[in-house]
Order: structure tokens, then sequence, then C-alpha cells
């Protein structure tokens, strides 16, 4: 029997707008979109097409406009969150990588991963080990001898492999409705390394089960890594190839 997916993301007409100075910019323009668990998305469009602005609403950076549309995260509505509730949404259903990678560069790799796990324990159980769940997520993105470097003795696609290690070590903790948000992640590296960071990816999401949504302006990498393409154009979906 075939399994039906749960939907894990589900935008229904909402729209995002600022004000700068006197003029009004629509980034986003009643944007519908569903997003399967564990689903690899790929948002293409040029810069200024509003893919960071759909990834920060996706992760609890910024609101949408409230006037209409429903903007639900594995069955929770959180387009009307407070701040607190935002810094819960993030804490515990969100890991973000970024083109820099922002590793703490006075720490080691082994530790700034568990960095990522310690801000989800409320108090300090015996029987979590956040150093064997650290060390085993470093070890999962081909790290397990490098705990102990520190950024600046490490390379680009090494530094990016501790902050996908670093997102990913909330799971044991959270489960698998978790979104991993990447923003032109590999911005900073060559190409070859760039395409081995998506491979890395892609595998991690096939073995844990969970959702990823790539932004880039870049359409061999979004192929190379997404099951399904949305192509973002003056913050309106202009083409959603669906299964690729």
């Amino acid at each position: 029997m075939t399994e039906i997916k749960q939907n894990a993301i589900e935008l229904n007409d909402i729209s995002k707008s600022y004000i700068t100075g006197e003029i009004k910019v629509i980034a986003l323009d009643n944007i519908k979109l569903i997003v399967k668990t564990g689903e690899k998305l790929a948002v293409l469009g040029p810069s200024g097409s509003g893919k960071t602005t759909l990834l920060n609403l996706l992760g609890g950076i910024t609101n949408p406009d409230l006037e209409k549309g429903k903007l639900r995260i594995f069955h929770e509505e959180i387009q009307n969150y407070k701040l607190k509730e935002l810094n819960n949404y993030r804490k515990t259903r969100i890991g973000f990588i970024f083109q820099f990678f922002n590793l703490f560069p006075t720490l080691t790799a082994l530790e700034n991963v568990i960095i990522g796990c310690e801000l989800l324990l409320e108090k300090r159980e015996n029987s979590i080990n956040i150093y064997k769940i650290a060390k085993e997520y470093l070890e999962k993105v081909g790290l397990g001898k490098r705990l102990n470097h520190y950024p600046s003795q490490l390379s680009g696609g090494e530094q990016q492999r501790v902050a996908i290690a670093r997102a990913l070590v909330k799971i044991p903790f959270i489960g698998k409705n978790f979104l991993l948000l990447l923003d032109e992640p590999t911005g900073n590296l060559d190409s070859n390394t760039s395409k081995k960071i998506i491979t890395l990816i892609g595998d991690l999401n096939e073995k844990e089960g969970i959702t990823c949504i790539l932004v880039t302006h870049d359409e061999p990498l979004a192929k190379l890594f997404a099951s399904r393409i949305v192509h973002l154009e003056n913050g309106k979906i202009i083409n959603d190839n669906g299964d690729l």
C-alpha cells in the first residue's frame, strides 16, 4: 500500500508587503503552496522575486500580512503568532542553513553543534547525552575526525557541514515534524563542493524523513537537489513543476 504523506506546509492566499517611505512594496502576492512531509522543494527565482521573504515566513522570522490567508506548518496556524510563540516555533521546528556558515569561531565543531541542541533542554537530563548526539550528527556529515577542530581549521565545505549538523541535531529532541530551510547554502562554495553539499543534504533528507526547502537562483543546483521546483517571480508563483 502506498504511504499517504501528510502536509508539512500549507499556504493559502498568503501575502507580505513592506512600507518603504511612502511606497508599499509587495514581496509576496497571494501565494498558494502545499508541501508534503519529507518533500525536497526548491524555490527558484531571481534576486527580488520573494524567495527569501517566503523562507522568512516559513521560518517564523516575520509574519505575513494579516488581512487574509492561512499559514499552517504541521497543522499549526502560525500567521498570528506573537514574538514569544515565534521564538519557540523557531527553536522547536526549524533548522536554518545559510550561505554564511554563522559558526562561533572560538568553539570547536563539536561545541558548535552542541549549541544546536542545548537550547532544547529545559533542564539537563541524565538520560540525554548531548555530546553523543552532536558527535553522531557530525559523523553523519562526514566530520567524525574533525570534532575538535575550530572553524578556522576547516575548509568552507567542512564549515557548511558543521552548520548542517547543527541544524539537524534538533531532530532527536523534536522528531520529524521539522523544516530544514536552506537560503543559498552553497553561495560561498566552489561548484564541486556545492554539489557534494547538496547531495549530502538530499541523502540526509532520505534518511531522516524531514522536509527541506531550498531557495536559490541556481537552476542546475535546484534540479540536482529537488523532487519539485517552484518558480517565483515578482512575488508570485509562476510555475510549479510538481514531482520531477
